[in-house]
């Protein structure tokens, strides 16, 4: 059946391609040839009317880049703007007034009619979508002008509103215009319809901006800056357009391949396409063909184009800038780049005595598209291959296979099971050369190996793919591969493979662990009830641990007996028992860690919070006048509730962790909370600090599940009792205050909203779900012990206490008898300034934090003079000075293997 918006010229549904008779062969063949000239067998996928290219959208981060590095220089750099508009001004002023004139009148004229000449060329080629792509470009870079003029006029800095304009010629009280309304939606224009890729039409565009600059300029109605401006802005407008809306999809059709075909000598009777690649990262590779031919054997065809050749480009600029220059080809390649490489990897390949796909043709296929012919080879891939198919013969013919590449220092870069072909007399044949490398180091050669290794160990286990990579590499090759041997040298599917087992394994022992737990639960119950009088009567609670012991102990061998090890490990394991003292420390291949970029970020997102938190207060007369005294008792109780904050997390842990690592842990996630709002931060941070704990995954996120769940609960009854103590301190009745009964009403009114709209209701529940599973057993376990629940309420209410008194403190050091104000009321401002700022986006609450500690405890009366230094204080100690420690603790934690 064949899909919308293919072409239906180009195909036809038939047979498939390998039963096919040979036509020549056949009577009346010739006639036959005739009328399947120019027909595709197998429906192409569907191709999308218009593609979202990469490089469109790079485009747009460099404008607007360039626009934000200009409006710097001319904010921070007068003097030289300056200078740089006098000396164009005594250049130009020089110029003949004739020269002058006729340019004005060339360019003016010149720059409305080329647009239009332009379109009616492309309306006469039937090409409309480029310029409704043009047009609406355009409108978008006239909008943005307007609002740049409007921004320079009123709000911009002076520097810039200098640096953009100057005294109009008629009228020396008006300014010229920043940007220009008109240049910049022309600019625009031609970019969007793709003016720039036509040479001639290219000529004529610079021809015409550059008389319109100089006339501009040399008449006073324009600076430089403004036409730089313009033309950033047009420019950036344009490829943003593009991006958006998406290029016309310029992709060859099986037509055009046949004609490409006729043009290098051959005579095309039917083409197939073959199955696609997996997306996942063979995308780029190509589509390909099976082309049967009048006379001769049939071919295999390869056809690239820029659409192709984009997929998988963020992935590869992120490898490309995170390894250490040897992840990928580069990310940006022309379409004559990539002809060219593959064309020599296909001969050297074929040099080295390799069994490679023979390349006998290449072709451009228009300005946007090549293709490549081979000699047809046939066969399947090894991943097509049944497991009795994978003979020690065939694993040996591939390690020669790679041995050949070697030798000849040519790396594949992607020996995955579907490059990996085996035709009709079992030769192994590599294919997909195209991303490998010639005369390549040491290193790349080595991640050959290592990953044609795991490859085939994923066939044919760990046992079989050493022992035949040993009998045709030796042991000293194969030993100096295990460095290598690591998720980050390995190809996308093949990382994605190993994701997949091991998730595999962890639902096995799991599996096993519950077996195990169930199991242990009759006879435990059996004898807690022949034991129970025994223990209430002499509350023996050393059998109740050694009961908890022997349960422990059950579930860990259960565990042990499941446990299964890695292919990499099994790998190593085997090239060990070969060479035991070959290195298996991993090889540092990654030049930026995601670790070290979150640092980055981290820091330089603080950086810039604090600055702007710290610019508009005068720090003289607040350290001259505070109470020194009371800064200390804050700064005492900002390092009590790391103390408490840890009790508030261990009261939830039945198992056994040690208090000074979860303190440090408490003290690290001052730092986390920097990179992420306070709730995900601390959650995730906590989380893993007790799976490295020895505490299980399921068990991890279940405590603190259930010490969130406990301070949700215990923070709205504080916020409901200290809001309704604050509403009866100046009253004799005792009836709540109104903003209490306000904020009732406005949760009510939320919830209401929540629960009424299917799509914010989803997200809750999927949200609260996963956060809150196994919560309740959880809970039920800490029932159980007494000790440890107590210990987890008190830390929860240390812990607010703590910000409670941190808070009263600053507000003393500040003010004095006459601006105080109760406990009550400074609990109230926390605790409703503590649930803003979990719930804002912001790392660690900024902004709405301080917004509604500021604004609360004007409200309960305390001077604005003394809110706005005491919550400064307050959050410098809470939430900015920590920084540094926590950063300090997170580091050593993660050195320790603690996080």
């Amino acid at each position: 059946m064949k899909q919308q918006g293919a072409h239906p010229e180009d195909t036809e549904g038939t047979p498939d391609a390998s039963s096919r008779p040979d036509t020549a062969k056949q009577p009346g063949g010739a006639h036959r040839d005739v009328a399947h000239i120019d027909e595709v067998e197998g429906d192409e996928p569907l191709l999308p009317a218009r593609v979202h290219r990469p490089s469109d959208l790079m485009r747009l981060v460099g404008g607007v880049l360039a626009v934000v590095v200009l409006l710097a220089i001319a904010a921070f750099a007068h003097g030289t703007t300056s200078g740089l508009e006098q000396d164009i001004n005594k250049g130009t002023g020089q110029a003949p007034d004739l020269l002058i004139k006729i340019a004005g009148l060339a360019s003016s004229i010149a720059i409305l009619l080329v647009p239009v000449a332009f379109a009616i060329e492309r309306l006469i080629k039937r090409d409309g979508l480029r310029i409704a792509d043009g047009v609406l470009a355009a409108v978008l870079a006239h909008g943005v002008t307007l609002a740049t003029d409007l921004w320079v006029a009123r709000a911009a800095p002076d520097s810039i509103q200098d640096a953009l304009t100057q005294p109009s010629p008629g009228d020396i009280h008006a300014l010229t215009d920043p940007v220009h309304g008109y240049l910049a939606p022309v600019i625009a224009y031609m970019t969007a319809v793709g003016m720039s890729r036509r040479p001639r039409w290219r000529a004529v565009l610079w021809v015409v901006l550059l008389l319109d600059a100089f006339s501009m300029l040399v008449t006073g109605y324009t600076t430089p800056f403004s036409i730089i401006l313009t033309v950033l802005i047009g420019w950036t407008v344009a490829y943003g357009t593009l991006y958006a809306v998406g290029s016309p999809n310029v992709r060859p059709t099986g037509r055009t391949l046949m004609a490409g075909l006729r043009t290098v000598g051959f005579r095309p009777v039917t083409a197939s396409r073959e199955e696609a690649v997996d997306a996942a990262e063979g995308g780029d590779r190509g589509r390909r063909y099976f082309v049967t031919l009048e006379d001769g054997p049939p071919l295999d065809v390869t056809v690239v184009d820029r659409e192709q050749q984009a997929q998988g480009f963020f992935y590869r600029a992120w490898r490309n800038l995170a390894l250490r220059g040897f992840a990928t080809r580069r990310s940006l390649q022309s379409l004559r780049q990539a002809l060219e490489q593959e064309a020599l990897l296909a001969y050297a390949a074929i040099a080295a005595g390799a069994n490679a796909p023979k390349l006998i043709a290449t072709s451009e296929l228009g300005p946007d598209a090549v293709m490549l012919v081979y000699e047809h080879t046939g066969g399947r891939t090894l991943d097509s291959l049944d497991d009795e198919e994978i003979t020690d013969e065939l694993l040996r013919d591939t390690w020669h296979q790679v041995m050949a590449l070697q030798s000849r220092r040519i790396a594949h870069r992607r020996l995955v099971g579907d490059a990996i072909l085996v035709d009709r007399s079992g030769t192994v044949i590599l294919t997909d050369l195209r991303g490998g490398e010639i005369a390549a180091g040491d290193l790349l050669l080595r991640m050959d190996v290592s990953q044609l290794l795991v490859t085939l160990g994923l066939r044919v286990g760990a046992e079989r793919a050493v022992a035949s990579a040993l009998s045709v590499l030796g042991p000293d090759a194969v030993a100096d591969c295990l460095p290598m041997l690591q998720p980050i040298a390995l190809s996308r599917s093949t990382r994605a493979t190993l994701r997949r087992l091991a998730r595999e394994r962890a639902e096995r022992e799991r599996e096993a662990v519950l077996e195990a737990s169930r199991h242990s639960r009759p006879a435990r119950a059996h004898d807690a009830d022949v034991s129970r009088p025994v223990v209430l009567e002499k509350a023996d609670k050393k059998a109740v641990r050694a009961e908890q012991r022997a349960e422990k102990r059950a579930i860990d061998e259960a565990l042990d007996e499941a446990r299964e090890e890695d292919l990499l490990s099994q790998i190593r394991q085997e090239v060990l028992r070969i060479r035991p003292q070959a290195p298996v420390e991993p090889a540092r291949l990654e030049r930026v860690r995601p670790r070290t970029l979150i640092s980055l970020i981290a820091g330089a997102i603080g950086a810039y919070f604090l600055l702007t938190q710290l610019t508009h207060i005068e720090f003289g007369p607040l350290i001259s006048n505070a109470e020194w005294g009371w800064v200390a008792a804050a700064v005492l109780f900002s390092a009590l509730s790391y103390v408490a904050a840890a009790m508030a997390l261990l009261g939830f842990v039945p198992e056994r962790v040690p208090f000074p690592r979860t303190v440090a842990a408490q003290v690290a996630g001052s730092f986390v909370k920097i990179v992420a709002p306070a709730a995900v931060g601390g959650v995730a941070l906590n989380t893993r600090f007790l799976q490295r704990a020895g505490v299980r995954p399921g068990l991890a996120v279940a405590s603190v599940g259930a010490s969130q769940l406990f301070g949700l609960g215990c923070h709205i009854l504080m916020l409901l009792a200290f809001g309704y103590l604050t509403g009866t301190e100046k009253t004799p009745s005792l009836s709540p205050s109104r903003t209490v009964i306000g904020g009732l009403l406005t949760v009510a009114v939320l919830v209401l909203v929540v629960t009424s709209v299917p799509f914010l209701r989803k997200f809750v529940v999927t949200r609260v779900r996963s956060l809150f599973a196994g919560v309740v057993p959880r809970m039920l376990d800490v029932l159980q012990r007494p000790q440890k629940l107590v210990t987890g309420i008190g830390g929860m209410l240390l812990l607010t206490a703590c910000f409670v008194m941190c808070l009263d403190a600053s507000i003393r050091a500040f003010g004095d008898e006459s601006t105080s104000v109760s406990i009550a009321s400074v609990a109230v401002v926390f605790l409703a300034g503590n649930a803003l700022g979990s719930a804002a986006p912001t790392p660690g609450g900024v902004g709405a934090v301080e917004a509604t500690l500021t604004v609360g405890l004007i409200a309960v009366g305390l001077p604005k003079e003394v809110a706005a230094p005491a919550v400064l204080l307050f959050r410098l100690l809470t939430l900015w000075l920590p920084v540094l420690p926590g950063w300090l603790a997170f580091n050593h934690l993660t050195r320790k293997a603690a996080l």
